[in-house]
């Protein structure tokens, strides 16, 4: 397949497109990528440093005009040729449930994607988001007379605190709807069926409970329907044993690290087949470290049990167990929250290494998770690189689509066009 990879991260989409899995080895595919585009330089760097055939664009997508798109094409494709899929996600932040949900310029950025379809006409793409998209509104503010939004201060009524939000003037249609009604309907009759649905990672060999929207477009003159029929693959379900796998089962192998530590070596050897695929023979362990933690944020771990957060926290504090000292007024109720060694993960978020997150705490060690292990829980194999300071690495990672889902999705996708 002819690919072009736009907001593509550190590349946890890319990976499955990359890849195959076989005989529990990843193993280049044939496909071609004509380039990847990503505005985020960390996200770039460590992009490269894992797929370093695949040229990548480093810029703002809205400065990929017609003729920078047409250049990078022929130089990929010098005889000619289709584009057969274009695949990519906006920014997830602005349709997130969790935390404010705010109609700015990264929710608008669908609109670029469209523009990019419009001029290479790639016989596929695939698009993804998370749920939010679909109950996201066209949003419009108040505005003053300079044009500049009018906001007012807001109380948070699960944290009590006061944040200023921009006044809504009005809603307009579902993004969703937007999506679907002028991807299907370009330009002059040239469109694309459009299907949606949303996916779990955890369906798919991964360790972590992860819901996604994924929008399918095949171009109509190609009349062809997708399926979305996908049951598991064979070579996921031989290592999963056809069951959902747990944290524990995910990361139980790597070495233990406390406080201010960082580990750089394994200690023992892969305890499942989950664990010896995402290890691949890797000698050298990377970005497993922890920080350090504040007093209230010690106390906070030592007491919160498996599957318990805030509230059972917070409960101690009322039963007089704990000082009223260490009370949280912040957060949600699934924050500060510990993980259950024998169920998958909770979605892994950008704060997979700060307590206060949405359950992050490891299920046996008294601190949060660190990068590796969070990426370990993505599916991300142990060799695979991240680049910059704590807070890009885990944001490459929480933002990724798992490369186990995104083999299954590929595998899919190159029935329609191989």
């Amino acid at each position: 397949m002819n690919i072009i990879d736009l907001f593509s991260g550190a590349g946890g989409l890319t990976f499955g497109f990359y890849y195959n899995l076989i005989n529990g080895e990843f193993v280049r595919s044939e496909n071609r990528f004509i380039f990847a585009n990503e505005y985020n330089e960390s996200a770039t760097k460590a992009f490269s440093k894992n797929f370093p055939d695949i040229h990548m664009e480093n810029c703002d997508i809205k400065s990929l005009s017609e003729e920078k798109l047409r250049e990078l094409m022929d130089e990929a494709m010098p005889n000619g040729g289709d584009v057969d899929i274009i695949i990519g996600g906006p920014p997830c932040q602005s349709f997130s449930t969790v935390g404010k949900r705010v109609y700015n310029d990264n929710a608008k950025l669908y609109k670029e994607y469209l523009r990019i379809l419009k001029i290479v006409k790639p016989k596929m793409f695939l698009f993804e988001n998370v749920k939010g998209i679909l109950s996201m509104r066209e949003t419009f503010y108040e505005k003053d007379e300079n044009g500049e939004i009018k906001y007012k201060m807001k109380v948070n009524k699960n944290t009590g605190k006061e944040s200023k939000c921009p006044i809504v003037e009005s809603y307009g249609r579902k993004i969703m709807d937007i999506i679907e009604d002028e991807f299907a309907n370009i330009d002059n009759g040239f469109g694309y069926t459009i299907t949606k649905k949303v996916l779990n990672a955890v369906d798919f060999g991964v360790p972590e409970s992860r819901e996604r929207v994924f929008i399918i477009g095949i171009r109509n003159d190609l009349h062809v329907e997708f399926n979305w029929e996908m049951p598991i693959m064979p070579e996921i379900a031989a290592i999963s044993c056809g069951q959902q796998l747990t944290i524990r089962q995910a990361i139980s192998d790597l070495p233990p690290v406390q406080e201010g530590e960082k580990a750089t070596q394994y200690i023992s050897p892969p305890q499942n087949a989950y664990q010896e695929l995402m290890r691949n023979n890797c000698d050298t362990l990377t970005h497993h470290f922890c920080g350090i933690y504040g007093d209230k944020i010690r106390m906070v771990i030592r007491n919160v049990k498996q599957g318990q957060g805030k509230n059972d926290f917070n409960a101690l504090v009322d039963n007089g167990t704990i000082p009223e000292e260490y009370r949280l007024t912040s957060g949600y109720g699934n924050t500060y929250g510990r993980l259950v060694a024998d169920k998958p993960s909770t979605t892994i978020t950008n704060n997979m290494c700060t307590p206060s997150g949405l359950r992050c705490i490891h299920y046996e060690q008294n601190r949060a998770l660190t990068p590796r292990e969070g990426a370990r829980i993505q599916s991300f194999p142990d060799w695979f690189s991240f680049y910059g300071t704590r807070t890009e690495i885990t944001k490459q990672i929480g933002n990724a689509v798992p490369p186990l889902l995104s083999l299954a999705l590929a595998k899919k996708i190159e029935r329609y066009l191989i």
